[in-house]
């Protein structure tokens, strides 16, 4: 048993955000169990880092991994507990919602949603020993959605869900519940969800080509585009740190340079940010007359 450390676990620890999360955790003092699908990622990890660091396998769609890594960490915590946990894993999926493959909608919940839900579920009797933090990182699409990444933002529409009822029903341990809204953030997410928007493209039928082809293509460029431009995944990680370590953190911390410019965008009426957001994304105009929304 270790009692010399504060702990964490970050999940999806290999790259991008959560790689940057799990180094500065580790440089601060912090021992660091960081889930990853494959051991040699952590093995990695381990090499860049300043402090302590110990991978675990953790696939969060598997409920076998998850239980095998809370019995590794609980031997090594001991009495002492978890004083956070950080669920980052995640993956995102853009395709016209008139056509998304169903197994694959489905999988971007059991990831994003379900498997977030799993690990703390498994990790809060650690958590609650040591009066320790749950942080979710979601998106600032859980208040602006993107056209054709429908799939990712439902997710995170449902990940706000559970961080709302998740910080009042363990409020009476003083378990505090944060939710991390990024806009866009430099990161290896970038280039793979192109590559992969490519790939989705390839795979749609005739009429699904006919109809989105060139409005998909427009979107997934500029997304890319932007995503590159991003902050960069340390601001992330020092608004976790921030998250973990102050006496009253917020309920909601947005993060990165065009996070609170978006979250403004979301509150105007749709009369007003439809036609925003089709400019943005290179959409097509609508066709016909009187075909505004009024809400």
């Amino acid at each position: 048993m270790d009692s010399t450390h504060r702990h964490a676990l970050v999940t999806g620890a290999s790259t991008g955000m959560g790689r940057a999360i799990a180094l500065l955790l580790a440089d601060r003092g912090f021992h660091v169990f960081v889930g990853v699908r494959r051991l040699e990622d952590g093995q990695a990890l381990q090499r860049l880092a300043r402090g302590q660091l110990t991978p675990v396998l953790i696939d969060v769609t598997r409920h076998d991994q998850i239980a095998g890594a809370a019995r590794a960490v609980g031997e090594h915590v001991g009495q002492r507990g978890l004083d956070a946990l950080v669920n980052n894993a995640g993956i995102g999926l853009a395709w016209p919602l008139e056509i998304v493959p169903l197994d694959r909608f489905r999988m971007q919940f059991e990831v994003n949603v379900d498997g977030q839900l799993a690990v703390t579920q498994t990790f809060l009797p650690l958590i609650r020993q040591a009066t320790g933090r749950v942080i979710m990182i979601g998106s600032i699409a859980d208040r602006l959605t993107p056209p054709f990444v429908g799939p990712l933002a439902a997710t995170k529409h449902a990940l706000l869900a559970l961080c709302e009822a998740l910080r009042l029903e363990l409020a009476p341990w003083n378990i505090h519940v944060v939710l991390i809204e990024p806009g866009n953030i430099r990161t290896e997410a970038g280039g793979k969800f192109e590559r992969d928007a490519a790939a989705a493209l390839q795979q749609f039928d005739p009429a699904g080509r006919r109809l989105y082809a060139d409005a998909f293509r427009a979107m997934t460029s500029r997304f890319a585009a932007r995503h590159a431009g991003g902050s960069d995944p340390d601001v992330v990680a020092a608004v976790v740190m921030h998250a973990i370590e102050t006496p009253k953190p917020r309920a909601r911390y947005l993060v990165g340079k065009d996070a609170r410019l978006f979250a403004l965008a979301a509150r105007l009426p749709p009369l007003v940010l439809d036609p925003l957001r089709r400019r943005i994304f290179g959409l097509p105009r609508r066709r016909g007359a009187g075909a505004s929304t009024r809400i």
